[in-house]
């Protein structure tokens, strides 16, 4: 699978981690820096970073992929949008979470089926 990976580097704890949870092996992880001016309209800026992943059109539907989404949340919820006219559903998403500890580090929480999750919540309507 290749990791998109929007914030801080993954460790190799955490990628091994990833696998353990998505019982896939990751190809490669991708860390494409996401800065965002609050002057500048954020649906341009997003279409720039996710340009940045250098995936062709066939990838983006074809390649597994997991995301992990930046912390701005409307940096997120835009890269989401952007992420599913591209792929052509939603894509599987990486949660990070605060360990327990004196020193400040994050783990990973869980792996998010985000199109699953959708069509749980169709039935729902």
């Amino acid at each position: 699978m290749l990791v998109l990976n929007f914030t801080h580097p993954l460790t190799e704890q955490q990628q091994a981690r990833i696998e353990e949870l998505a019982d896939a092996r990751i190809e490669e992880v991708r860390t494409i820096p996401v800065q965002i001016e609050q002057d500048k309209p954020l649906a341009e800026q997003i279409v720039a970073i996710v340009e940045a992943a250098n995936l062709s059109s066939t990838e983006w539907q074809t390649r597994p992929l997991l995301i992990n989404p930046p912390g701005y949340a409307p940096a997120a919820f835009v890269l989401l949008a952007e992420l599913h006219g591209r792929i052509g559903h939603f894509p599987a998403l990486l949660r990070l979470r605060p360990k327990q500890g004196a020193l400040t580090a994050y783990e990973v929480a869980e792996l998010l089926n985000l199109q699953a999750i959708r069509e749980q919540a169709r039935k729902r309507r």
